[in-house]
């Protein structure tokens, strides 16, 4: 069952068709990955989704609900999550600060509440800090030893780590990634691919933009690629592996032998 349709996104900047008639899914359970060389339009399709950008034209449907044209907030409210390809963290606060940041969807304490402090706010702040330790133990030494720790003392493959554990917090239906493993050393990376596979085992449905063809061809079920805001091919990663095409656009002259 499609979790997430994507039905003729339209995405223009002046002449520019970032995207073009986009059409892809993103069924419930599984991990796709969408890749593409730089400008093919991944993380514009992403902002599309999202509601961090509005298309042009199209339709995204959300657990068979239209979510086009939403702001971001009502779209994390429906059960969509996401990282960014530029880390977007408080610096300044901690790493358990920035998580609990992600669970504000599914907390009801407003200025009042926060004022007047009635015991429904502490249980609700105690749950949320429950929670958050939940999802720091599937990073392991990585961040729980580092919970009060300011973000920006962190290193960069952390404060990604801290970006995907924000993410997951409010237990959202669909989890977006853009790039989450840029910067990471091959060992930082495979923690990631295990985490993935984690994730997709306690029933998260994942959707990935990634550069990294061996963790692309390792994780995905499925995969869809751009090239200038087209979609020129979608399947299963040894057809994508050997077709020609996709060769072409995203490796450039060399041969699909060297996707793999």
């Amino acid at each position: 069952m499609a979790l997430l349709e994507i039905r003729a996104i339209d995405k223009n900047y002046g002449g520019l068709a970032a995207l073009d008639q986009v059409n892809c899914n993103v069924e419930q359970g599984k991990i796709i990955s969408l890749i593409g060389p730089n400008g093919a339009g991944k993380t514009t399709l992403f902002n599309a989704i999202t509601g961090t950008m509005q298309a042009d034209g199209g339709t995204v449907m959300f657990d068979g609900e239209d979510i086009t044209g939403l702001k971001t907030h009502e779209v994390i409210k429906k059960g969509l999550a996401r990282t960014f390809q530029h880390i977007r963290l408080f610096k300044k606060m901690t790493v358990m600060e920035n998580v609990l940041a992600g669970l504000h969807t599914k907390t009801r304490c407003g200025i009042v509440g926060a004022l007047m402090r009635p015991s429904w706010v502490a249980r609700e702040e105690e749950e949320a800090r429950a929670r958050a330790m939940e999802v720091f133990e599937l990073f392991d030494e990585r961040l729980l030893p580092r919970i009060n720790q300011q973000v920006d003392n962190l290193s960069y493959a952390n404060q990604r780590r801290v970006e995907i554990a924000r993410a997951i917090a409010p237990n959202p239906k669909l989890i977006l990634l853009d790039e989450p493993t840029a910067g990471m050393n091959p060992n930082e990376t495979q923690g990631i691919v295990d985490l993935i596979y984690r994730l997709r085992d306690m029933g998260f449905t994942i959707f990935v933009i990634e550069h990294k063809m061996r963790l692309v061809m390792t994780v995905s079920d499925r995969i869809i690629v751009l090239d200038h805001g087209v979609k020129i091919a979608e399947g299963p990663p040894e057809e994508i592996a050997e077709n020609e095409t996709v060769a072409q656009a995203y490796m450039g002259k060399r041969s699909h032998a060297q996707i793999d």
